[in-house]
């Protein structure tokens, strides 16, 4: 006990009083609470600067000190002089080197040829005001105040800003790292380009956009090269691995056979291999209900320099031997800002029946046509988190057509939506919110139309689109502990209703489980236990469902 007061109290031994010149003074001096013990000298000196810069800006601009004195060994008293207390500024300006509206921004004061500030804002507003002019493309004209005047209990003084050269404008873009990066998106996605208004704090914020794009990341800041008549600009780029392939495997008994049945896919996405910053993907499944899907879709952006880009995709569903369906789609869009995206499509689709007539009547030849609108928005991980490199996703589309058969046609729309999102609760534990649907409005309904949902990718603990519905509407929740940099472990509680106008049915489903995620050499290998059952059926360990899959990066 006593080393650790004697020690307290010797590294504090020094006492500083600061005195007013009057009671009054010594009032306003002590409303500042200036620190008053101190260890060394050093320390008392740096508080009365603070004290002084203090009392500065509440106005006191002539204040005075006198020399600092020592009273004893652990006692050192200084007095000011604080003089008249100045209740603002006045500061004349000339409108061919500041505009009113920047004046407005900064006070509620002001005159065409004057602005009133308070002692306590003349820094913070004459450094706005400098970064604003700077942004106009004068990133070397500085602000300062001239010719200052005393009046009653004001003060005047004279704007002055240094001579403006001449605006700077951005004459040449250089990217390093990544010589390659497609000029169509430094144009219409980060809208960086020659002959603008040089503002490099609009660059900087720009270029941290490209955080998300996942075929390109920027290695540091940009750069400005300035020579007598032109400006560099210099971007430091480098070109991520984008391509994955992805796929998984499924098996669980079959309750007619008792017998283990095995289903999979495989996603293949190729992204900016020709540095045009266009995709390829090429995806086929093949489920234990003798499904088969095989769809090839291309995204094309900025087509021709401009900010159109274009989607196409065709996609080939059999169901046994019951019917095969193939869409052509195509789409038009527009890339509003880095994250929103919007695109007008047109969809055609083929339908055929393969049974006669009189084993199925749900099953009928057809052929649609829908025009569609689609917004996404699509918010990457801005930490470059390999486990969970999307952090948010809002994708709604709609579409108004009509199906034709012999002889009827019949109006329909159709509306789908996606979204999710991550919500961080700390460095390690995540809450994981998903929910997607979709809605076929139509006079009557035939089955090889309908959506087809169920599995790893909606609700888990079913059969890979082993569920028909003219509309569904799947919730998927997880709570995630990331244990380390590559491994994560995970909750799943699904929730899902859902209704057949043809078979007459709604229904909800449950699916309940545990899995894994586990980022490898290969990539990120994925398994999930899951159980689903009906509303109104019973928990039953035979229905549950493994799902192993693996996603790679090249």
């Amino acid at each position: 006990m006593y080393v650790l007061f004697f020690g307290s109290a010797f590294s504090q031994n020094i006492n500083l009083k600061i005195i007013g010149e009057t009671e009054f003074e010594t009032t306003i001096i002590d409303a500042t609470n200036y620190h008053k013990l101190h260890i060394n000298l050093k320390s008392v000196e740096r508080e009365i600067d603070s004290v002084k810069h203090i009392l500065e800006k509440q106005g006191y601009i002539q204040l005075k000190s006198e020399n600092l004195k020592r009273l004893n060994d652990s006692i050192f008293s200084i007095t000011f002089n604080l003089n008249e207390h100045y209740k603002y500024l006045r500061v004349f300006y000339s409108k061919m080197n500041l505009d009113e509206s920047l004046i407005k921004q900064i006070t509620n004061n002001y005159a065409p040829t004057y602005f009133d500030l308070t002692f306590s804002e003349i820094e913070n507003s004459l450094n706005y005001l400098n970064n604003k002019i700077s942004e106009t493309g004068y990133p070397f004209t500085k602000l300062k105040l001239s010719n200052l005047r005393i009046k009653e209990d004001w003060v005047e003084a004279d704007l002055i800003s240094s001579a403006l050269s001449e605006k700077r404008i951005l004459n040449n873009i250089v990217v390093k790292g990544y010589d390659k990066f497609p000029k169509s998106f430094l144009k219409h996605y980060l809208k960086i380009k020659p002959k603008q208004v040089f503002n490099l704090k609009k660059i900087q914020t720009k270029s941290n956009q490209l955080q998300n794009i996942n075929f390109a990341s920027q290695i540091k800041p940009p750069e400005a090269l300035f020579t007598k008549d032109s400006t560099s600009l210099y971007l430091y780029i480098n070109k991520n691995q984008s391509n994955t392939f992805d796929g998984f495997l499924g098996f669980g008994t079959n309750e007619e056979t008792n017998k283990i049945q095995f289903d999979g896919y495989l996603n293949l996405n190729l992204t900016n291999n020709l540095n045009y910053g266009e995709s390829f993907s090429l995806f086929y499944k093949s489920d234990e209900n003798d499904q088969q899907t095989f769809e090839v879709s291309t995204s094309l952006p900025y087509l021709f320099s401009t900010p159109i880009g274009v989607d196409l995709a065709l996609r080939l569903f059999k169901k046994d031997s019951s019917f095969t369906t193939a869409l052509q789609n195509l789409k038009l869009n527009y890339q509003l800002s880095t994250k929103h995206n919007i695109a007008a499509g047109l969809t055609a689709i083929t339908s055929s029946n393969l049974l006669t007539t009189t084993q199925n009547l749900n099953i009928n030849d057809y052929k649609s046509t829908f025009y569609s609108l689609t917004y996404q928005y699509l918010n990457l991980n801005p930490t470059n988190n390999l486990l969970f490199p999307i952090q948010s996703k809002f994708y709604f589309e709609a579409g108004l057509g009509k199906r034709v058969t012999t002889p009827n046609t019949t109006q329909q729309t159709k509306y789908t939506l996606e979204a999710f999102k991550i919500f961080l609760l700390n460095q390690r534990n995540s809450i994981f919110l998903k929910t997607n649907g979709a809605i076929l409005k139509s006079t009557n309904y035939f089955e090889n139309e309908l959506y087809r949902f169920g599995g790893i990718n909606s609700i888990r603990g079913f059969e890979e689109n082993s569920i028909y519905a003219n509309l569904f509407s799947v919730f998927n929740t997880e709570y995630r502990y990331q244990l380390s940099n590559n491994l994560y472990i995970h909750t799943i509680f699904d929730a899902a209703y859902f209704e057949n106008q043809i078979t007459t049915s709604k229904q909800k489903l449950f699916g309940y489980g545990l899995g894994l995620g586990i980022l490898t050499k290969s990539g990120l290998f994925k398994l999930n236990y899951a159980n689903g059952k009906f509303e109104d059926s019973n928990f039953s360990l035979s229905n549950s469902k493994i799902h192993i899959s693996l996603k790679t990066r090249f």
